[in-house]
């Protein structure tokens, strides 16, 4: 796993604490999002699609300082929008820095050399370099050429100068698996930390519609590309959480785990469905019905969400909600998943089938007493 064992030691201690303390919901990490502004017009993203007075605005550094502090997650994504394109982007990153808290400023790297010298390597930032894909792919995704050279180059240099970097991949359905597994070695031979995949969403306001991932395709197109993992890739994320997304492991979505503050405030439910905001966290987490969300709610904005920000967080909470779970996790971690792992056979509606494989399903991952499967 690609994450140092400071940061795994900060995040297990953080979870058991709310576990004692008998929290059953808790954010892991808050997604603080500074603007909407992009210097990108990404087919599969809808944030730039605000009007125009909209993406002028920028949440000041002291509304983000008020923000972690409220939260209290021991983890910050810094998406957008372009975090890079914020003007005191530097003094909040410096203020999240002093608060100690492990920080992930999303960019999609086009900026990012100009901009490493007003950064100091540090345990607690990480660039996450947004790459859907090798050259022609990416490029394809942020509908401009030659964006991929400008991130692989950027990522040499934040590399070459001590700074943490992870990449992150979104997927749609027009993957080629086999196309990917020789870009995870390209990344792994740049220096990365680790890298993180997940499926797209089908934000309401994309311009493309038509490349999402359905649950199904979702599971059998991680599959193909992760069956027989290579021992040299690193994934900045949980082992089952990977597995899920292969099928072989259910979970259901903590849309509590990933909150959201922008500039209209915290934004109801989750990072990915937007359906109003509130003026405090406390607000949030106790006017929002949790129930109405997630895939096993039968809410239709759900259904087909695998999406990391949904489902990390129940990773967590399920290798923590017990020996087993936590056993598990190690062995994952230590052997890596059971090498006659082969993708799922297609169901009769075209994707992938995870009938006979072992499912762990839990509405409240944080209060489980179910066993998790064992996948030997």
């Amino acid at each position: 796993m690609g994450v140092p064992v400071s940061q795994m030691w900060t995040v297990a201690s953080y979870v058991l604490r709310q576990r004692m303390r008998g929290v059953a919901r808790y954010p892991l990490v808050l997604m603080l999002e500074p603007l909407f502004r992009c210097n990108l017009a990404c087919a599969g993203c809808g944030k730039i699609q605000f009007p125009g007075e909209i993406l002028k605005q920028n949440l000041s550094p002291e509304q983000c300082f008020h923000a972690v502090d409220e939260c209290g997650a021991p983890m910050v994504s810094i998406p957008g929008g372009e975090p890079l394109l914020h003007p005191q982007i530097h003094e909040i990153v410096e203020g999240l820095i002093d608060r100690k808290k492990y920080i992930y400023l999303c960019t999609n790297a086009l900026l990012l050399e100009k901009h490493l010298d007003q950064f100091e390597p540090s345990k607690y930032l990480t660039f996450s370099v947004h790459l859907d894909g090798p050259k022609e792919e990416h490029d394809r995704a942020v509908c401009r050429d030659g964006v991929y050279e400008v991130a692989v180059s950027a990522i040499r240099e934040a590399v070459k100068r001590g700074f943490r970097v992870t990449t992150n991949s979104t997927l749609f359905n027009d993957a080629d698996p086999e196309r990917y597994r020789p870009f995870f070695d390209e990344l792994m031979k740049l220096g990365v930390e680790g890298m993180m995949i997940s499926p797209g969403y089908p934000y309401e306001k994309a311009p493309d519609q038509e490349h999402f991932l359905l649950r199904n395709q979702t599971k059998s197109l991680f599959a193909k590309i992760l069956s027989n993992p290579k021992k040299s890739w690193r994934f900045n994320q949980s082992p089952l959480f990977i597995e899920f997304l292969k099928g072989n492991v259910e979970l259901e979505c903590t849309p509590w785990g990933n909150p959201t503050y922008n500039i209209f405030g915290w934004q109801k439910p989750c990072y990915l469905v937007d359906e109003g905001h509130c003026a405090s966290f406390l607000e949030l987490m106790e006017t929002t019905d949790w129930a109405n969300y997630g895939h096993c709610s039968g809410n239709s904005k759900c259904t087909d969400c695998m999406v990391h920000s949904g489902y990390e967080p129940s990773a967590v909470a399920a290798t923590f909600g017990s020996l087993k779970g936590l056993l598990q996790t190690a062995k994952l971690t230590l052997l890596g998943p059971n090498k006659s792992d082969r993708p799922a056979p297609p169901d009769s509606k075209g994707g992938s089938s995870t009938e006979g494989t072992p499912q762990f399903v839990s509405a409240e991952l944080p209060e489980f007493e179910a066993e998790l499967p064992v996948l030997s």
